[in-house]
């Protein structure tokens, strides 16, 4: 019998990735994440998955970004009884993430219900903290490089991919067909990640494509950062930096810390991490030394640059500061969370600044920022945007077109069939025609929904 692939998310867009896979009755996720962005991308978050959450018998994630695993308490709400299985560093972060995300939504609601801003009466969370928390009992950690049995008959492995800290690719073997899932594959030049590991031989690959269509610069992210928070501390600004809690503001911290060691930037600019995700996240960062490049002392150095903002009442506090500061907060598309609350402060000032530190994809706020649009829609009301924007073109922590080339490259066979999943639709399709042309295999840019064989 076949085994087959449904593309339930991370198809035509970045966000939501979901791969359903069937073989003889049998159902298997790889990733189990949030939709972000355009309305109708998180609408999608609301709508019934064509499997029933009880016909799905297992989860593998990649990572515990929230595109790739944040639909899991959802998924365990509505009835899923499986195993979800991940690396330990994985399975850790997730004990952060996803409770933090419950809180927020809840928050958001409740915000939204109190200020009479939505247009349902209640407004209602997708989930809430106590669903979150229920189903990290779901959670199984499995050691990279060893195989395992997710399903009777199934084996699956897990390889390093770089990115975040226990980001993987899954290598899923079933029915004799050898089936590769990227995740999101990291830089070999990361600043704080080690390079991602050569994939194994596989008969079909999901690839993703987030930068699919572009090239990193060579300079690296202190080069771009020193000028920019020289210009903020010349004119007595604040810089609000939206941050992803997981990866990107430990990347920014290390920066930051080398800038004030080099005497870059002053030694006495305050810096502020105003998330207790990424608090939390930088102490994993300890726990787990072989998942990243950082010596101990080098993490010291990284924690002990900002001060860490962990209640409410001490984010509010922030407000009543003047510059020159740096507030790093998350999320870092600004799709939520305490960074919206410092955007709505500070952007109307021309002596501020917002500093966008990653990819964000369409419709989000980050995106408007990104494209110089004059206001931003935050709790309801328009913000004017006055304020300096910055993007750094090189703290990405994905692999670019070229580098993703280069990872499928080291196969030790080349595969029959590459599915390019994981992108806008421009960088998917730039990515395709440079994996035909140049690697001269078979590719297809799967759309959401979709049913692909093996």
């Amino acid at each position: 019998m076949s085994v087959n692939i449904t593309f339930l998310g991370a198809a035509g867009t970045v966000t939501g990735s979901k791969y359903l896979v069937e073989h003889a009755g049998q159902r298997l996720l790889v990733d189990c994440g949030l939709f972000q962005g355009y309305k109708q991308l998180r609408l999608r978050n609301w709508s019934p998955l064509p499997a029933t959450p009880m016909d799905v018998q297992a989860v593998i994630l990649t990572h515990a970004h929230l595109d790739h695993s944040g639909y899991l308490p959802l998924l365990a709400r509505q009835g899923f009884k499986g195993r979800v299985y991940a690396s330990a560093a994985t399975c850790d972060l997730c004990a952060i993430l996803l409770p933090d995300s419950g809180h927020i939504q809840e928050e958001d609601a409740d915000f939204l219900n109190r200020h009479k801003l939505s247009k349902h009466d209640p407004a209602l969370p997708l989930y809430s903290k106590l669903d979150a928390i229920k189903s990290l009992n779901l959670l199984h950690t499995q050691r990279v490089g060893v195989s395992f049995e997710p399903l009777p008959g199934w084996k699956a492995t897990l390889s390093n991919a770089g990115h975040i800290l226990g980001a993987s690719s899954v290598l899923l073997e079933v029915a004799g067909r050898r089936i590769l899932f990227s995740g999101d594959v990291g830089r070999p030049d990361d600043l704080l990640m080690n390079p991602p590991d050569a994939p194994p031989s596989a008969d079909t690959v999901l690839i993703e494509s987030t930068y699919g269509n572009r090239e990193h610069p060579h300079e690296d992210v202190m080069g771009e950062l020193a000028p920019a928070l020289q210009r903020v501390c010349a004119r007595g600004g604040v810089a609000v930096v939206p941050v992803f809690a997981v990866g990107r503001a430990q990347a920014l911290l290390f920066a930051i810390s080398q800038l004030k060691a080099r005497g870059d930037i002053p030694h006495g600019l305050p810096i502020f991490l105003d998330s207790p995700m990424a608090v939390h996240t930088t102490e994993l960062m300890f726990r787990h030394p072989d998942a990243h490049r950082l010596s101990r002392e080098e993490l010291q150095a990284l924690q002990h640059v900002a001060h860490m903002v962990e209640t409410p009442d001490e984010s509010k506090a922030l407000a009543n500061r003047h510059g020159p500061m740096v507030i790093l907060a998350a999320s870092g598309m600004a799709t939520g969370g305490r960074v919206l609350h410092h955007l709505a402060h500070y952007l109307p000032d021309h002596r501020n600044m917002a500093i966008l530190t990653g990819f964000q994809a369409a419709g989000t706020r980050g995106a408007s920022l990104q494209s110089g649009d004059p206001f931003v829609r935050i709790h309801g009301k328009e913000v004017a945007v006055k304020a300096e924007v910055v993007q750094l073109q090189s703290s990405s922590a994905h692999a670019d077109a070229t580098q993703l080339l280069a990872w499928l490259h080291q196969m030790p066979t080349p595969p029959d069939q590459v599915y390019v999943v994981h992108g806008e639709p421009p960088a998917s399709d730039a990515l395709r025609q440079r994996i035909e042309r140049e690697l001269n295999l078979r590719v297809v840019v799967p759309e959401h929904g979709s049913t692909w064989p093996s």
